[in-house]
């Protein structure tokens, strides 16, 4: 099983903002349940962290298009490694989290206001996950 996280910021203007995010979780789902990727979509601040967990080549082909996207810019990877795990997310094609007390606490004790996912490093990215597997998925 191949996990890969990645941050991106997102180039909506705000009056499109819903419906694209609406869009981009109707798609991942879509694509995920086809093709056995399990993973999490987190979304704050103008800004994109998503976990993805499958088959390696699928997984990498998948970030080749979310860079592609029109809706991201400035994707960077944040973690690429195999886990001999189930997939933390086996109950989500995609599960949705946004704005959320236990995430905003999280990046106030690493130093931030707002949702930055490009401040965390190895450890704090790893009880990152943690968290996110613990919180309940959103609706939009």
């Amino acid at each position: 099983m191949y996990q890969l996280c990645y941050a991106s910021q997102i180039k909506s203007n705000p009056e499109n903002l819903l419906q694209d995010l609406r869009d981009i979780l109707s798609e991942a789902r879509d694509f995920n349940v086809r093709h056995q990727i399990k993973g999490v979509l987190c979304y704050a601040d103008g800004v994109f962290f998503q976990c993805l967990e499958g088959d390696q080549d699928t997984v990498l082909g998948l970030l080749g298009k979310i860079s592609n996207d029109q809706r991201h810019h400035e994707v960077n990877i944040l973690l690429t490694q195999q886990i001999d795990s189930e997939p933390h997310f086996q109950d989500w094609s995609m599960k949705f989290i946004g704005r959320h007390s236990e995430i905003h606490q999280y990046f106030e004790q690493l130093g931030s206001q707002q949702f930055n996912p490009l401040l965390l490093q190895q450890q704090s990215l790893q009880h990152f996950l943690e968290l996110l597997y613990h919180l309940p998925e959103q609706t939009l």
